[in-house]
């Protein structure tokens, strides 16, 4: 039986538990129809897509996509499936079995009056985050790294001001290094 629309909404099942995370990457023709036909695959079919991230491949012509979406191995399976029918899709490919390197990246600007500066330059430094652009009374921040890295970060800089914050989606790769020499 397929899973009605309703029940993973949110990324839980119908009760109430959270669903796993996946991240799939995809191989395409770099244009905007492919991208543009990924997305109304997954709405028509009510296939979360927590992030999905878009750009050039390694080879010209070819652009990746990564998605990130959560539910159990048959909705996962189904995505996966539904993507290759997909018109321009070159490859898909569930990183979530296998070791993978994935990023995120977030652009945080904040109140940020003289007195406060100290402060936050130190969470900056605790998140190996940059400072790229200031003013007399705002800072913005750059701030790469996991998915829960980027939320504790803003998490650490609300307490001065939440400005705007600017967010990719993830981005990924799977991981060749298995530890062999």
């Amino acid at each position: 039986m397929t899973p009605s629309k309703v029940e993973y909404l949110n990324g839980t099942d119908k009760k109430g538990t959270q669903l796993p995370k996946h991240t799939i990457s995809v191989l395409v023709a770099h244009n905007l129809n492919a991208l543009s036909r990924i997305i109304g695959m997954f709405s028509g079919r009510g296939f979360d897509i927590e992030s999905i991230s878009f750009g050039q491949g390694q080879e010209p012509g070819l652009a990746r996509i990564t998605i990130t979406t959560q539910g159990d191995e048959q909705i996962v399976e189904q995505i996966t499936k539904q993507l290759h029918n997909v018109i321009d899709v070159v490859k898909v490919k569930d990183l979530t079995f296998e070791p993978f390197i994935s990023r995120e990246l977030a652009l945080v600007k904040v109140s940020a009056p003289p007195a406060k500066r100290s402060e936050i330059m130190q969470i900056v430094n605790v998140f190996r985050a940059k400072i790229i652009d200031i003013s007399t009374d705002k800072l913005t921040i750059e701030v790469t790294g996991s998915g829960d890295k980027i939320d504790a970060a803003i998490g650490l800089l609300r307490q001065f001001g939440l400005v705007e914050v600017a967010r990719t989606g993830s981005v990924a790769l799977k991981r060749e290094y298995t530890g062999d020499t």
